[in-house]
């Protein structure tokens, strides 16, 4: 089979996925980043739309991309007008992009009822309109809407619509579940019919995953001869989404041998996925195959103890082919085999004996409240403790929190802190926009100066959890903290019936794990703590 082509619509149908909103500025950064991971065609919008998307198109033509083309998104033209005074085809040809993809009805349900023409009328438009962009020297692509439910009511009009479009020229048929429903079974043999029917004309497949089967019906629809496949990053899209391209790629590379990407690309394609969220100001879908967080996250011992004699036992590929990690959860499910794999991970011995400390530790926090899941660097000090090679940087002396509510409704956040680090003591006030705030902000002032590297740190997540609900308002609360700084991103938690105490120590915990992550050494201590 020829290299299968690939085709993004993130910027498109991504952008129709409810919460989902790309300024000009993060479509652009997408739109680099997809040509960085080796993309055929990235779909800019849908040109006649609104100015955003007209705009897109004059700044991407200067972004000098030399792997993606830029496609342009419009309709066939309408019933009542012609080509030349179309709104959607000439809004298309003045994005001056070397690709353009026409959408056509192919279901006559929809060419009745929504367009309100005749059969024979539409497949006029559908020709006339390929043919316009066509002549232009344009790459076209035809995107038969609603083709599979059309095929199924009128199979013979579904071709015929088809016909139409390859006749005035269109260099792709791609073939669209819009509505999401098709089933594996079906939709592989009419993508066959098609397929056998129009002989060397690329045909392409368009899913949706309103029955959950988006990236399923992609591969059967390359097994059928399709060689043209579109989908998005992360399967963001209207309803339910579309095929992911985060999986559909990884599958037609590892699962059926095709060539998409080189295997570089495809190491980053996990960092492409990440990015794409983050852009959009989405949360990641940890359980997502291949590029998740959790894709390869082991709990339960004797699946760890298993993998640390043979990776294959519990994963179907390596996790650094896609650019992913394999990661080793601690928790009271956990047995030795867990805590073992973490210390290897960190290139310390596996002594069993510390093992079991640690384990029987962990079990007595979870207990307590405490997850290490998402707190790696909770974990880390941890294990420093049990070992006696902690070192800790700072010590309190106090803190105290104020909130004042003025006359005027204003808030004011105030937290003091005192600290001994090394031989000297630091004692100063933050401002933030709540307590929480107010209190990282005087840790911080209150280290800066001695260790630099904490205006690295940056929280970027926080989380509070009611651990015993039934305690009322003396429960426990579980405080989960993210901080990244320049190379990396890590999790600590803090635990206590009070909210402002949690944070404080999940907050300690995060600045010192990032002076030890750097190897930064302690303040020195010269005089007596007794002095």
């Amino acid at each position: 089979m020829e290299k299968i082509k690939l085709y993004d619509t993130t910027l498109r149908d991504g952008m129709q996925a409810e919460g989902v909103s790309f300024s000009l500025e993060d479509k652009l950064a997408i739109a680099r980043c997809l040509n960085e991971l080796g993309l055929d065609y990235i779909e800019g919008g849908f040109a006649v739309s609104n100015p955003k998307e007209m705009q897109f198109f004059q700044e991407a033509a200067k972004l000098g991309l030399k792997t993606s083309k830029i496609v342009a998104f419009g309709n066939t033209r309408r019933a009542d007008t012609s080509v030349s005074d179309d709104a959607s085809l000439n809004a298309m040809l003045a994005c001056k992009t070397p690709a353009a993809t026409l959408v056509g009805k192919t279901w006559d349900m929809q060419v009745t009822e929504v367009l309100g023409c005749s059969l024979d009328e539409n497949l006029t438009i559908c020709a006339e309109s390929v043919e316009y962009i066509k002549k232009q020297g344009i790459e076209t692509i035809f995107d038969a809407e609603h083709f599979f439910d059309g095929y199924r009511d009128n199979p013979e009009y579904a071709m015929k619509v088809l016909s139409a479009a390859a006749e005035a020229g269109a260099d792709a048929l791609v073939l669209c579940d819009t509505n999401g429903g098709s089933l594996v079974d079906d939709l592989y043999e009419i993508t066959k019919a098609v397929c056998d029917k129009f002989g060397t004309l690329t045909v392409g497949i368009h899913t949706h995953n309103d029955s959950d089967c988006a990236t399923a019906n992609t591969l059967a629809a390359v097994r059928a001869g399709a060689s043209h496949v579109q989908g998005t990053v992360n399967g963001l899209g209207e309803r339910c989404g579309n095929a992911n391209l985060c999986t559909v790629i990884p599958n037609l590379a590892f699962k059926m041998g095709l060539e998409v990407l080189s295997p570089d690309k495809i190491k980053t394609l996990t960092e492409v996925s990440r990015f794409v969220f983050e852009i959009g100001n989405l949360n990641p879908v940890m359980n997502m195959p291949y590029v998740g967080e959790s894709a390869f996250a082991h709990k339960a011992g004797l699946h760890v103890d298993a993998l640390r004699k043979n990776k294959r036992t519990y994963e179907h590929i390596d996790p650094a082919v896609i650019g992913n990690e394999r990661r080793f959860l601690i928790s009271e499910l956990s047995g030795k085999s867990n805590v073992l794999a973490e210390l290897e991970k960190a290139k310390i011995s596996g002594d069993k004996k510390l093992a079991r400390e640690i384990l029987i530790r962990v079990q007595e926090l979870e207990n307590a409240g405490y997850q290490f899941e998402a707190a790696n660097a909770s974990f880390d000090l941890l294990v420093k403790k049990v070992m006696g090679t902690y070192e800790p940087a700072f010590e309190l002396i106090k803190y105290y929190v104020t909130v004042e509510k003025r006359t005027s409704g204003e808030m004011v956040n105030e937290a003091t802190v005192k600290l001994r680090i090394g031989d000297k003591i630091e004692h100063v006030v933050g401002e933030g926009d709540g307590p929480v705030n107010a209190l990282d902000a005087a840790l911080r002032k209150s280290l800066e100066n001695i260790y630099p590297a904490i205006k690295d740190v940056h929280l970027i997540d926080y989380k509070v959890r009611v651990v015993n609900a039934k305690a009322g308002t003396a429960a426990r609360v579980r405080v989960i903290i993210e901080s990244r700084d320049k190379t990396s991103i890590w999790g600590t938690v803090g635990v206590s019936e009070n909210i402002i105490e949690a944070s404080w120590l999940a907050l300690t915990d995060s600045v010192e794990y990032k002076l030890q992550k750097d190897n930064v050494p302690p303040a020195p201590d010269t005089e007596s703590k007794h002095a």
